[in-house]
């Protein structure tokens, strides 16, 4: 059976080599007018199509509601429901990566900060040069806005590196929390701490979730930033990352931050 498709083929053909009238060939092919003068109009879903793909390639590693949001921020969708039927059909979805199954762990409770610059968390990240050399860098966190005061990249890191770094910051928090390393427990950063009166708030050993907001923000620094770039020396790799962390705390959307960006979370309280 010839469908309405093959029709309009079979009439434009006519019409096109034979000069006959839409009348004639209607009635001969058995098809309606309005259907002969159908044209197919342009999908509405083109250019949102074409930003959410534009958006995707550009953040390898966001999901669904973050695309969402930055569409809705830029006054191209409404409807949540809208921005999922276009991702499924654009197989934009995520690869999760596998992650080594831990135990249950109790979770020992933490003072919750109530303004910035209360509680900043920090830990180290390790990565490597295209050369295989080792990479090494301070992440550092506020608890409370989740923005990020600094990246420290370098070849390796001391207790005396960790507190020049930390001194050359424009602010500094109250209280540190960290893990028990060689780098946080030695004289030099003891002794740093002491005289600028900042409290030091170790974690158990082997119990990372006890900080669990550098662990996410680690997450999210390795998973965007150093397993999407290429580090061919200590330069290219500092400016690197200075870009992706001022790129994190002026316009990434956080989700616990109600999408907000960490600045936007610190200006608004």
């Amino acid at each position: 059976m010839v469908g309405p498709k093959a029709k309009r083929l079979a009439a434009q053909h006519l019409l096109k080599q034979f000069s006959a009238s839409e009348r004639r060939t209607s009635k001969v092919l058995g098809l309606s007018r309005s259907t002969l003068k159908y044209s197919p109009r342009p999908s509405k879903d083109e250019p949102l199509k074409e930003r959410m793909q534009t958006l995707a390639a550009q953040n390898r590693r966001y999901g669904l509601p973050r695309i969402h949001f930055l569409l809705h921020r830029e006054g191209l969708v409404k409807s949540k429901s809208r921005t999922e039927r276009l991702y499924r059909a654009l197989n934009l979805q995520l690869k999760h990566r596998r992650r080594k199954k831990m135990a249950a762990v109790v979770r020992v409770p933490h003072a919750k900060p109530k303004r910035a610059n209360e509680i900043w968390s920090f830990d180290f990240v390790y990565d490597a040069f295209e050369n295989g050399r080792r990479l090494k860098c301070l992440t550092i966190v506020d608890d409370y806005s989740k923005r990020s005061p600094g990246i420290f990249a370098d070849f390796s890191i001391t207790g005396g590196d960790l507190t020049e770094y930390l001194s050359s910051l424009k602010f500094l928090p109250n209280k540190l929390r960290c893990d028990n390393g060689p780098e946080m427990t030695s004289r030099e950063f003891l002794s740093w701490s002491f005289i600028n009166n900042i409290a030091i708030e170790y974690i158990q050993p082997g119990k990372p979730i006890q900080n669990a907001f550098i662990e996410s923000f680690n997450g999210k620094f390795r998973d965007e930033c150093l397993n999407e770039e290429v580090f061919r020396d200590i330069e290219g790799a500092r400016r690197k990352i200075e870009k992706w962390r001022r790129y994190y705390n002026e316009e990434r959307p956080h989700s616990a931050l109600n999408f907000k960006t960490p600045i936007e979370f610190e200006i608004e309280n």
